[in-house]
């Protein structure tokens, strides 16, 4: 066990509020910076959220500090995909099929806010609000932060620093300057994201699906609603930036007015300040970033998006990020000093990291172009059966990363390769489940590895 001392987080969003909250109930003293002033105080910026999915693994890291009745109170279960398609019709698409097999939608910023209250209960956590981390001496662990207030710029010394800050990390910056062999990788993807609003009915009630993810998939690009407490739904536009249908297409309200009319007429007609919204809000970027290493010595960890920043169509980069504090937590309580925890959390954050980035964004290309597909849902359905008839050698890819928290990301990612070939094998010909050769089934998965 790692003798508590005072541990820097550079950040203080989910991962760096949940990081603090690990150290904390161990008895660390924690100084958090935060760029942002106090979101507890303040309104929420619109237009970046991305309203988040908690899944089982961000909910075991939860309950490891016992929050995790307390974010699910903040949350709406939603039990699968509601997929509408062009004429208006809509199929419902299970993520699972027990009872317990759900996802949950929770307000990122109210999710934040919750876990800087909880962080700052704690009589050894320093919250230290508008802190722009500006410059991190890698060397002397020396960490530069202008006060947004004030613009004043003040020299902190740490022993000991968790980096936190988000996709584009300082730290990994200055990792990336000055460290050598220093692996990094970072693509943007060619779409970008906008987001929108259903607004809820009056008396707060639900204009669409209560427990669902809804999606509006049209092949090269897509829209998707999850739902709000207060009734209304955070929409989700993702589209090229360039090109005949793309955002730079879109210079008006009559050209944002048409293309929703266009490709998604049951939604537009939800969305009374689409168009206002539309110019409102900023388009957001989707990068994936990779980096290795994700140390400097004993002074100095990546931990969440400053690691392994993904794409958000799996619905885990908030997920992976708690997963780094359960595994931080672990390795706290195991390992006797700082080089030690940072080599053993990379060595097995690292390729899971890698895993569900990789995961994501094949993600994007199932939501937009194939959920709709019938063979994609004749796939599912016997991904299902198979799980029914061979539930210690088939779990669908779907539910290995999203209900399995005990499986890491990577063997879900390479499991998934494996079974692809076994559901392509068993559709192939066939258009209806009940046409499936289930000798041949059995044949296939007698060579299936156990879990």
């Amino acid at each position: 066990m790692i003798k508590p001392e005072h541990v820097h987080v550079i950040g203080g969003g989910l991962v760096g509020a949940l990081t603090s909250i690990f150290l904390a109930k161990r008895g660390f003293e924690v100084s958090l910076f935060e760029r942002r002033g106090d979101m507890r105080k303040l309104a929420v910026e619109a237009g970046r959220s991305i309203n988040l999915a908690v899944t089982a693994r961000g909910l075991k890291a939860l309950d490891e500090v016992g929050l995790k009745r307390d974010v699910l109170d903040l949350a709406i279960t939603m039990k699968g995909r509601m997929v509408h398609d062009m004429a208006g019709n809509t199929t419902f698409v299970s993520y699972g099929q027990k009872e317990n097999e759900v996802i949950y939608s929770v307000s990122r910023g109210e999710l934040n806010k919750l876990l800087l209250t909880k962080a700052g209960e704690y009589s050894n956590v320093h919250l230290r609000f508008d802190q722009r981390c500006v410059e991190h001496d890698l060397e002397s662990n020396q960490i530069s932060f202008t006060d947004e207030v004030s613009k004043q710029t003040h020299n902190v010394q740490a022993k000991v620093a968790l980096a936190t800050d988000g996709a584009w990390s300082v730290a990994r910056q200055a990792m990336l300057a000055n460290v050598k062999n220093f692996n990094y990788a970072q693509n943007f993807e060619s779409y970008g994201y906008k987001e929108l609003v259903i607004p809820a009915a009056a008396g707060g009630a639900f204009q669409l699906e209560k427990e669902a993810l809804h999606i509006w998939p049209r092949q090269s690009f897509m829209l998707i609603a999850l739902p709000n407490l207060d009734g209304s739904f955070t929409c989700t536009l993702f589209l090229a930036y360039e090109g005949a249908v793309s955002f730079a297409a879109l210079k008006t309200a009559t050209d944002v007015n048409a293309f929703f009319a266009r490709e998604f007429a049951g939604a537009l007609a939800l969305m009374p300040t689409l168009a206002e919204d539309f110019f409102r809000n900023p388009t957001g970027a989707l990068t994936t970033i990779r980096c290795a290493p994700w140390h400097v010595d004993d002074k100095l960890l990546l931990l969440g998006d400053a690691a392994h920043a993904i794409v958000p169509f799996f619905g885990q980069g908030m997920n992976c990020g708690f997963e780094d504090c359960s595994t931080l937590g672990v390795l706290l309580d195991a390992e006797s000093d700082w080089r030690s925890l940072f080599q053993k959390l990379e060595a097995e954050r690292k390729p899971n990291a890698d895993a569900i980035g990789t995961l994501a964004l094949e993600n994007f290309v199932e939501m937009r172009d194939t959920v709709a597909d019938a063979k994609f849902q004749l796939k599912k359905r016997i991904g299902f059966e198979l799980e029914k008839r061979y539930p210690d050698r088939f779990i669908p890819r779907y539910s290995m990363v999203v209900f399995h928290a005990e499986i890491p990301y990577a063997d879900a990612y390479q499991r998934g390769i494996e079974q692809e070939v076994i559901l392509d094998a068993l559709a192939a010909g066939i258009a209806d489940i009940s046409k499936i050769d289930w000798s041949h089934a059995e044949r296939l998965m007698q060579h299936a590895r156990p879990f």
